[in-house]
């Protein structure tokens, strides 16, 4: 019902649309908001950047599906900052991210039910993770890949936006779960939980959709919870996202995979036993350093139902 309901019958037609009327033209009301947020791209009648040569982007490690930025990094503001080149060549905007933490983050604060501080705590580490995505998307290189290329980086005396986003992530996460005002062991799981989650659905964040797949599918055992008006939120923000998503017009990049990790642990943080919280870290660990020695993509396309629920929706 969800995925039905976000990409609608037309969904797949849309790739590569862009005519007056055509489900291109109106696909592009998914990313309105941050238009209005961020004015509308300049430079996007420029040509595209080359493809990626490597046709599989995570298969020697993590890797976001966005090649850096051909604008400067020091001035976000020029043509092609919020601009990337995905798996297939096509060029699409980042500014989707920004859309689906300010969308999270509003209607956590507004939705009524949970107690003040449990909203409070799922928008900041909604916006923290955000925030410091958004610096990577826009200053970060790809010379340092996942937590074994920026602590090896670390190691030799190189801080690397990676890093920063990292520790940054790290110490809103604890923020956010000293919120919750509990004892400084759950604090401290709830932080690492609410950290690893946000790194964790970035490093799905690869394909097509595949990232906002992921948070859904997670969020469904959430809505039979009472963590149900806390993840209610990102569903809606993923359901109203996945469209353009899976139609190539738009990514989540760093800032949005990062802020709908750390929304979804947060309302598990808000509201789950402790066992559960430490079920959940340990999994979302396991997942984190399996993605250092194996390709989620790879894993995927070896087994057919993953498969098949990966393409379903994507351009051919």
């Amino acid at each position: 019902m969800l995925f039905g309901a976000a990409g609608g019958p037309g969904a797949p037609a849309a790739c590569g649309a862009a005519g007056p009327g055509s489900a291109g033209a109106r696909g592009r009301a998914a990313t309105g908001a941050a238009d209005l947020l961020f004015g509308p791209p300049r430079g996007s009648g420029a040509p595209a950047p080359p493809p990626d040569p490597d046709p599989d982007p995570d298969a020697s490690g993590p890797r976001d599906t966005a090649d850096p930025a051909p604008a400067p990094v020091s001035d976000p503001s020029r043509a092609g900052a919020w601009w990337r080149t995905n798996f297939r060549g096509r060029r699409v905007t980042l500014q989707e991210g920004p859309a689906l933490a300010y969308g999270v983050c509003a209607a956590s604060l507004l939705t009524p039910g949970p107690d003040p501080r449990a909203r409070a705590a799922t928008a900041l580490a909604a916006a923290g993770a955000a925030g410091f995505g958004a610096y990577d998307d826009l200053a970060g290189s790809a010379g340092s890949r996942g937590l074994r290329g920026h602590l090896g980086a670390l190691a030799r005396g190189r801080v690397t936006t990676g890093a920063v986003k990292m520790a940054g992530i790290g110490a809103t996460g604890l923020a956010a779960a000293a919120l919750l005002r509990r004892g400084p062991l759950d604090t401290l799981v709830d932080g690492a939980l609410i950290a690893a989650g946000a790194n964790l659905v970035n490093l799905f964040d690869l394909r097509p959709g595949r990232a906002v797949k992921v948070g859904l599918l997670a969020a469904l055992p959430g809505l039979a919870s009472p963590a149900a008006p806390l993840l209610a939120p990102t569903v809606g923000a993923c359901a109203a996202l996945l469209p353009d998503d899976l139609a190539e017009r738009s990514m989540l990049g760093d800032a949005g995979a990062n802020a709908l990790g750390a929304a979804l642990c947060a309302a598990a943080a808000a509201r789950a036993p402790r066992r559960v919280r430490l079920a959940l870290l340990g999994g979302v660990v396991a997942l984190t350093l399996a993605s250092e020695v194996t390709s989620f993509s790879a894993v995927i396309d070896r087994v057919p139902p993953l498969r098949a629920l990966d393409r379903w929706g994507r351009c051919a």
